[in-house]
């Protein structure tokens, strides 16, 4: 009877343990997404600062749309375009042309949401050419 109750504790802490370090682990894969959207965003804010420099300097306008993928070359891979709907999946870009947004759903299904400005950094804030950027607008729960 005593070796029962040794083995119980032993399967108790083993499980206990085990469970931790799941959670641990998926913390850990949110926040490498996290930091894999982010380095992307970056990516296509300096798209966006080569097409507002390349106006600066050549003159001309802009893209009259407000999805930045429609002014950038380069667009991530997991962009899915433009919908009036999100798409049924997980870890993917999409532009919401209701709400004139670009969205990452994350794979737990909460989104991070980017909107086009065209007055980024006039108000005396960072400095961007011709007033051109992606704000992020939230971070909110899945659909």
């Amino acid at each position: 009877m005593r070796r029962l109750y040794e083995f119980s504790i032993v399967v108790i802490i083993i499980a206990v343990l085990a469970y931790s370090g799941l959670r641990i682990l998926s913390r850990a894969q949110g926040d490498a997404e996290e930091a894999r959207m982010q380095v992307e965003v970056m990516g296509i804010r300096a798209q966006l600062l080569e097409v507002a420099v390349h106006r600066e300097t050549f003159g001309g306008s802009f893209p009259q749309s407000d999805n930045p993928m429609d002014w950038i070359a380069d667009r991530p891979a997991e962009y899915r375009g433009a919908f009036d709907f999100p798409p049924q999946e997980n870890g993917c870009w999409y532009f919401d042309k209701g709400a004139r947004e670009l969205i990452y759903i994350f794979r737990d299904g909460h989104l991070a949401r980017f909107r086009l400005s065209r007055q980024a950094g006039l108000a005396g804030g960072r400095g961007i050419p011709a007033g051109i950027g992606l704000l992020r607008v939230g971070k909110e729960t899945g659909p």
